[in-house]
This record gives structure tokens, sequence and C-alpha cells, in this order.
């Protein structure tokens, strides 16, 4: 018995049935032999930690356009955050933990700059629209490796196609997967208050006080609250014969009315909505430059506007580009004088 093998054996003694096992994956797109040291899916997070485009998530920003702190959260400290919860919640619940960890951390791989205001400008420039989840499947399987791609398992890449949303808007195959979906808004929700109070856009006693009597009054605490109700629920889910992951009633009110007040208050404030002209600014001006001077994409761009066309290869240029980067592209091309 070599490790692999004797980590799936050992999964098939600590995880529940309705967990997915390692060896009982459904493969990749391009089968492979089997490691001897390393699962399937503990392949895939490696694969993904390792790629160029996770590490730029250190470069995109989370909520906040040009933070001058420290200490705001970017794509990738948030990608962190998100495998941590879910993580929790797995190792909780019993289910696959390496699964769950390689979904969190490809999850928002395909994020443009300046948060959620760059991926609304490309949905408008991009014939059948841009979304982000969609994306970063594209990276993983499409554009990584010089246009290679990571070959990940199939349910990996479901997860990450699956993550976006709140609810049962979207069928999810898999507990690993609904895990994923739930610690990527129980991390969002609860840091971006963190970061807006930190960014003086509002005060603690801003938040409404009915979501803090459900869920707590610090950050800490409302993790606490979320990660031991979702265990606690999804366990009498599953005693049922229900693979479904969720919240308490209760607790998942407050989320919902927590994630609302975000929106209405930050996420579509005056404040970022500054913020948010300038970022379309720019990357609308981009995509209008490289729609006309294809001869300035890289290699692997022109190769993908040959197979799939132009808006396409635009689109995936820039959605690559951090924050940092496109600016600085957008200077050397619009402002005189500037060189990268």
């Amino acid at each position: 018995m070599n490790i692999r093998e004797r980590i799936e054996h050992n999964e098939n003694l600590i995880l529940i049935p309705e967990a997915v096992h390692s060896r009982d994956s459904l493969g990749r797109e391009r089968p492979e032999p089997l490691d001897d040291f390393r699962t399937c899916f503990m392949i895939d997070r490696d694969r993904i930690i390792h790629s160029k485009s996770f590490r730029r998530l250190k470069h995109k920003t989370q909520v906040y356009i040009r933070s001058t702190g420290d200490h705001y959260r970017t794509r990738l400290t948030h990608t962190l955050e998100v495998s941590q919860i879910a993580r929790t919640i797995a190792r909780g619940l019993a289910v696959n933990e390496d699964l769950v960890e390689a979904i969190t951390l490809g999850h928002d791989i395909g994020h443009v700059a300046f948060a959620h205001n760059g991926e609304d400008i490309l949905n408008q420039l991009l014939p059948g629209g841009f979304r982000h989840f969609e994306q970063s499947v594209r990276v993983l399987t499409r554009l990584e490796r010089d246009g290679k791609g990571l070959n990940l398992t199939r349910e990996v890449l479901d997860g990450v196609l699956k993550h976006s949303g709140l609810g049962g808007k979207v069928a999810v195959s898999s507990l690993e997967a609904q895990i994923a979906k739930y610690a990527d808004k129980i991390a969002y929700v609860n840091h971006d208050i963190d970061d807006s109070i930190r960014a003086g856009m509002m005060d603690p006693g801003d938040v409404p006080q009915e979501f803090l009597d459900v869920l707590g009054p610090t950050h800490s605490r409302r993790i606490d609250t979320l990660v031991r109700d979702c265990v606690t629920a999804t366990t009498a889910e599953i005693a049922q014969g229900n693979l479904l992951v969720r919240l308490s009633p209760a607790v998942g009110d407050a989320l919902i009315g927590l994630r609302r007040f975000m929106f209405e208050n930050i996420y579509l404030g005056p404040a970022q909505t500054r913020e948010k002209d300038k970022a379309q600014f720019i990357i609308s001006n981009l995509f209008e430059h490289y729609m006309s001077h294809e001869e300035e994409l890289p290699t692997l761009y022109r190769e993908i506007m040959a197979e799939e066309g132009r808006e396409r290869a635009v689109a995936d240029y820039i959605a690559g580009m951090t924050d940092d980067f496109a600016t600085s592209v957008f200077q050397q091309i619009f402002i005189p004088g500037f060189t990268l």
C-alpha cells in the first residue's frame, strides 16, 4: 500500500458515506496516471496554489479600489479566509477536506481587477456576458500553463463553477461544493464589515442590531456562530437523507439580512460608485484599445483570438490583469511620456 492508497483507506474510515471519496472521483478531462503520494484532490490543490493566476490574486482588489492601508483584504486573503472557514466546516461534517480546499482556493481565480467593478464592465463589453465563476473555470481549464490548463478533476471544476450565489438557486452536486459556496458568503460579508469600518465608510454602530443579536457582536463571534450553525443544521439534513448544506432559519436569515445591508450601504453606496466609474473607464478603454491593436496581445491571447474571436481574447487578457498592472498599462498607452 503506497501513501496515496493509505490516505484513501483512511478516508473510508473517517469520512461519512455521503462525502466525495478521492478514489471515487469522476476523473479529469485528460486521464493521468495515479500519483503514489497524493490523492487527486491534493494534486488539484497544489496545482492551483502554484499557478500564476493564484499568485496574481494578491494584487487584485476585494472591495476597495486602491486602498492604501496594509490591512485591507485582497482577493488572495479573501480566498485564504474562505478556505479556512470551509475546511473547518468540512472537518466538522467529516467530508473531504482536500476537495473543499481545492475548490475554495480556485473559486475566485477568474476575478477581474478593481473588485466587482471590473467584472461589471466586462460583462457589458463581452458578447454573451462575463461572469467570474465561469472565468475561473476558464482560467483553470484553458488559460493556465500557457493555454494547456491545469487538468483538474471534475469535482473541483463543478464546485468552482457553482460557488456563486446564496441559497438553492444553483444546483450543486456535492456537499463539499456546497460548503465552499456558503464559506464564501460567510467570509466576505463579515470581513467586508471589518474593512468598511477600517476605511471609515461605516461605524460599528451602523450594523443593524437585529443581525448582531443573532450572529454576535464581533467578527470572530459571527464567524464562530455561522460555522457551528452550518455544521449542526447540515448534520441534521444528512441524517434525514438530504445532501444539503444549510444554515438554520434564524441564522440564515440574519446572514442574508447582513448581506443585503452591505449591498445597500457599501457595495452599491456612493463612495463605491465613484470608484466604479474610474475603474470602468480604465477597463473599457483598455478593451477598446486591444480590439484595434491585437498585435499587442501576448501570444496566448492571439491564439485564442484565432480560435474564439477577438472579444474573447481581449476579455481573457484584461481579466487576468491585476489592479496595478491594468493601471500601469493604461498609463503607458494613454499618458504621454509614461513607460512601464
